[in-house]
């Protein structure tokens, strides 16, 4: 007979383990984080000037639908045209490098550089559908105005086309089990992300108008 408090042994139960995989990077700095400051009411005044004068982006833009102003059909020179786009390409060479940093990027001797970039404008009551930016490699916005109310930025969880009869999430689900997330940037902010990434543009719900400048850079 043992003594008191012998017998079988008790064992902790292991407790499982659980990771994450395959996450998806978002990039938020503020542009003066990287280079030269970039004068937010100097860049705002070029974008409305470029709007006033492109004819053809808003003839663009009346034909198919476009709330607002884009210059993403008509205009591929912004950096020649006024020299606070070159300053803001500068700039944007160095978030995106320090972003593919993060993302350990083997480029194999070659570079991420800039593809295309661009104006939008958003009204009250405008949105932007969901898209993804194809042949591109990292895709990204800063943002020159946000009124309050203006939309944030939703982004879509990669998966959501496979979860098949997958439930709901709860309400207050952690940010990596959410099938959207929403990002309100403040003017100055840059936001990057892989080009593969679904996102859109909410109904901007305030009076001003959405101010942002949007960018691809390719591997070249």
């Amino acid at each position: 007979m043992g003594l008191p408090g012998q017998g079988r042994a008790r064992y902790a139960r292991p407790m499982p383990r659980i990771e994450s995989l395959f996450v998806t990077r978002l990039y938020r700095a503020t542009l003066s984080e990287q280079g030269r400051p970039i004068d937010a009411s100097e860049l705002e005044a070029s974008c409305y000037s470029i709007a006033q004068d492109d004819e053809a982006g808003q003839d663009w833009c009346e034909e198919n639908g476009y709330p607002g102003y884009t210059s993403y059909a008509s205009l591929s020179d912004l950096p020649w045209r006024f020299p606070i786009f070159g300053d803001l390409v500068k700039v944007l060479d160095a978030h995106v490098a320090a972003f593919a940093d993060d993302l350990q990027f083997d480029l194999d001797g070659r570079a991420l550089k800039l593809e295309d970039i661009w104006i939008n404008i958003l009204p009250e009551g405008g949105t932007h559908a969901s898209h993804i930016h194809p042949h591109s490699v990292i895709s990204g916005t800063t943002y020159v105005s946000m009124p309050e109310g203006a939309s944030a930025l939703k982004l879509e969880d990669p998966r959501s086309a496979m979860m098949m009869a997958a439930p709901a999430r709860i309400k207050g689900a952690r940010d990596e089990l959410r099938s959207f997330i929403y990002v309100t940037p403040d003017v100055g902010d840059v936001l990057l992300w892989e080009s593969w990434l679904r996102h859109e543009v909410p109904m901007n719900m305030a009076e001003d108008e959405r101010i942002s400048v949007s960018f691809n850079y390719s591997w070249v």
